[in-house]
This record gives C-alpha cells, sequence and structure tokens, in this order.
C-alpha cells in the first residue's frame, strides 16, 4: 500500500513538473526538469521529487502559479504547489558566488543560460537537464558518460565544489551507496583531502545525510565508504574504533566487531532510522569492554554501550524520542539470549517494550551476522503469536486509587505493591478486583 501510494504521489508530482515546463514555456521562458529526477529517469527507477529549472525570475514564477510561495527567495527557489499537496521546487538558472561558510554561497546571480546553471551544480550524474515535453536531454557536464560508467564524479574542480559545501562529501558517499556507483579517483582524493572540515558542518545536517546513507539502500558500501573517504573517523570515531576488535570465534565466526557491524548493515531492508542507527551501534560498547579472560568477554557492553549510543545521538541532535528508542535497542539487545529462562511475567514486560518489533528485527539480523541460529527469533516470534495483546498487556486489577480508597496514604511503597500485583497477574496467580487487593494489603502492612 506504502508503495502504490509513493507511485502515485511521484506521478502527481511529475504531471505537475510536466505543466509547469509547458506554462513556463508558452510564456516563452527556458525551462526543463532537472537534478535528481533526470538522473532517476534514465536509471530506469522512478523519482520521489521532481524539481524543475528556468530562466524566469522568482517573482515572475510567483505570478504565474497559484498555490506557490519563495522558500529560498536569495536563491531563486519557488515551491509550487497544488491544493492536494503536491509540489514541485522552481528554481531560476543561476551563477554562485563566494561560500565563505562551506555551506552556502554568498551571493547567487541569476543566469538565463542552463549552461552555467548545470556547471554550479554538485555532481554530473545530477547536472543533467530533461525536456519533459520532447524527451531531449542537456547535457552540459558530461552526466551520461558518467552515469553509464556508473561513477559519481564532482562537476569541474572537485576540491572548489567540496569547499563550497562540505555536506555534499557526504552526498558523494550517499549517491554512490545508494547507486551502486564508484566514486571517481579525483573526487576520491578530494574528499579525504578535505574530510576533516566536516566538522564544519551543523550535525543536523550530518545526521539527516547519515539517516539517508542508512536507509536508502546500500548501507554497508555507505559505511565502508565513509571509512575510505576518511570522514567516519571525523563524524563516528566510536565505530571506527570497531575496526580490529576482535570477537568469541564461538560467537562470532565472521571475525571483529566492524565485520559484524558491516555484514548487518548488508541485510538492512527498508528499515527506519531506529533500526539503522540500533545496527550501527548496538555493539558500540565493546571496545571500551574488551578484555580476555576464559576467553574474549565484553563485560556489560549493553550497558556501557546504551550510555554511548545515547551520547552519540545527542551530539548529532536525534530528537529525545529517537534517541529513546535507539538506546533501548542497544540497552537490551542482549537479553535475547535469556528469553526461554524468563519467568514469564518477566518475558512479557520484555515482549511489551515500546516498538519491540525492532528490538525483534535488530536480534534477527544480529543472528544472521553471526551464528546464522534463528532459534530464538522463532521462540518468540511464536510466543507472540501465542500469547495475544490481551495476555501481554492486561487491564490493571487495580490502581493507586484502589489503595487510597482502602486507607492507605500515598508513598514509595505504592509503586511497590503495583508493580508486585501486576507481576503476580503476569505470572497467571491473581485474576481478580479482589486477590489483587489482597495482595497489595499484604505488601502494604508487612512496610508499615
Amino acid at each position: 500500500m506504502f508503495h502504490c501510494l509513493e507511485t502515485s504521489l511521484s506521478i502527481a508530482r511529475e504531471t505537475l513538473a510536466t505543466c509547469i515546463v509547458r506554462d513556463l514555456r508558452l510564456r516563452g521562458h527556458k525551462a526543463y526538469l532537472v537534478g535528481g529526477c533526470v538522473r532517476d529517469r534514465l536509471l530506469g527507477t522512478a523519482p520521489k521529487d521532481y524539481d524543475v529549472s528556468t530562466d524566469a525570475t522568482p517573482e515572475k514564477i510567483v505570478s504565474y502559479f497559484p498555490f506557490s510561495e519563495p522558500v529560498g527567495a536569495h536563491f531563486g527557489v519557488v515551491l509550487v504547489g497544488k491544493q492536494d499537496g503536491v509540489h514541485v521546487e522552481v528554481a531560476t538558472f543561476r551563477s554562485d558566488g563566494r561560500y565563505s561558510d562551506g555551506r552556502r554561497p554568498d551571493e547567487v546571480c541569476f543566469e538565463t543560460d542552463p549552461v552555467l546553471d548545470a556547471r554550479r551544480r554538485d555532481f554530473t550524474i545530477n547536472g543533467l537537464m530533461l525536456d519533459p515535453l520532447s524527451g531531449e536531454v542537456l547535457d552540459y557536464v558530461n552526466g551520461r558518460a558518467d552515469l553509464d560508467q556508473q561513477t559519481v564524479r564532482a562537476i569541474g574542480d572537485a576540491e572548489r565544489r567540496f569547499s563550497e559545501d562540505h555536506l555534499r562529501m557526504l552526498r558523494a558517499v550517499r549517491f554512490a551507496a545508494r547507486l551502486n556507483f564508484a566514486i571517481a579517483p579525483e573526487t576520491l582524493t578530494a574528499i579525504q583531502r578535505l574530510a576533516p572540515a566536516i566538522c564544519n558542518i551543523s550535525a543536523e545536517r550530518v545526521r539527516d545525510e547519515l539517516i539517508r546513507i542508512l536507509t536508502e539502500g546500500g548501507a554497508r558500501r555507505g559505511l565502508e565508504l565513509l571509512d575510505q573517504c576518511g570522514l567516519l573517523v571525523h563524524i563516528l570515531p566510536e565505530v571506527k574504533a570497531f575496526q580490529g576488535i576482535q570477537q568469541p570465534p564461538e560467537f562470532h565466526p565472521e571475525g571483529d566487531v566492524w565485520t559484524h557491524v558491516l555484514l548487518m548493515l548488508e541485510q538492512l531492508r527498508n528499515a527506519g532510522p531506529s533500526v539503522a542507527f540500533g545496527v550501527l551501534l548496538h555493539d558500540v560498547g565493546k571496545p571500551a569492554t574488551f578484555r580476555v579472560a576464559d576467553r574474549i568477554r565484553f563485560d556489560g557492553h549493553a550497558e556501557i554501550g546504551a550510555e554511548m549510543a545515547g551520547n552519540i545521538l545527542s551530539r548529532l541532535k536525534f530528537s529525545t524520542e529517537e534517541c529513546r528508542q535507539v538506546v533501548s535497542l542497544v540497552a537490551h539487545h542482549m537479553r535475547f539470549k535469556d528469553v526461554r529462562q524468563m519467568r514469564p511475567s518477566t518475558l512479557k514486560r520484555f515482549l511489551r517494550l515500546p516498538h519491540f518489533e525492532e528490538h525483534l528485527e535488530l536480534h534477527r539480523l544480529d543472528c544472521l551476522a553471526s551464528n546464522g541460529h534463528a532459534d530464538t527469533y522463532n521462540f518468540i516470534r511464536a510466543k507472540l503469536a501465542e500469547l495475544g495483546e490481551q495476555e501481554l498487556r492486561p487491564a490493571r486489577l487495580i490502581s493507586g486509587r484502589d489503595l487510597i480508597e482502602a486507607g492507605y496514604a500515598p508513598g514509595p511503597e505504592f509503586g511497590r505493591a503495583l508493580e508486585a500485583v501486576e507481576t503476580a497477574q503476569l505470572e497467571g496467580e491473581i485474576q481478580t478486583r479482589e486477590e489483587a487487593l489482597a495482595l497489595a494489603r499484604l505488601i502494604l502492612d508487612a512496610a508499615a
């Protein structure tokens, strides 16, 4: 269903973009589809978004189209939309001045020549323009050859492109990983030289690119390229530290922590950010806890890793909710080995962790990338089907209000009594309100 919705939106955006181009042409302007939508169409994949580039100024674009508004007036970008929420970015041809902050040009000059607009873009495969009315492709940067050769190449001087906007270094990795393209040698060399400059980019922009690298496809290759380009050590030194951290071969025949995480990333399919970062960081505590005793051990690595993961995600400006979920994934990933020995109440509480399906998926990937055993995964799937929602989350038999009405003053013992009641309920030892009150009275009277 989601795929059908995305397809419908893509068709609607393409239709709107084509109508915009046609309308601009009728008004005497040059106008083309540009960027990623052209690249994706030439590769035979459906674009998610459509962008239009034109010689019309932002003021004219706004005057031509209802439901439009400037979203980057200084850069000539106008969002043109319809009442149903479908939008297309329409931008005026431009050339860029100096980039003094390593992010945006200090000034731009609107142009009438599409060649100048193509040459100021990041990569040749993103510099192509397409006339949707005739099907003609305008290629001023040799982008079609790089598409054919499956190569990500900076337009013009690579170091200049990356000095203009340091984030382009991460974008190069993202496109190469998602498309399974190579990074051109001179482009790769420029990234390696300028890699430390990625520290000048805001954490939010780095975070967003990392999410795309890990969730748009090719996550394993994305991490390998981050390392090859020299970016990983600056963005995620804690992940770089995985390299060479050996693991007990009886549990991890695949090799060190780095290899283990790469194999997990290779298995990612349609994962959201929480699972992707859960995979990336689930063993982040291992380098700090590595020791050799009777065998290689990582005592407490889940707990230490959870704290480290929280610090990393906070550094990258993830939301509180996103941090909470990834930290939970890291903190609980070792509990799966104990599920068969858990008391019913403990198991039920484990299975009803928020977004437990993400915990289970992390465990599945963890197994695939180590011993390959799926016994615990299958056991839990069977338990979830057997128990059902009512047994996992039964209605509470009593509440704090019931204890107050029974004559008890609120205090710390309330929580302990109610937890004991819930445990007995989950264990199947009590089933009625009266039984619950009797157990709570026993606990509260003993504590008085």
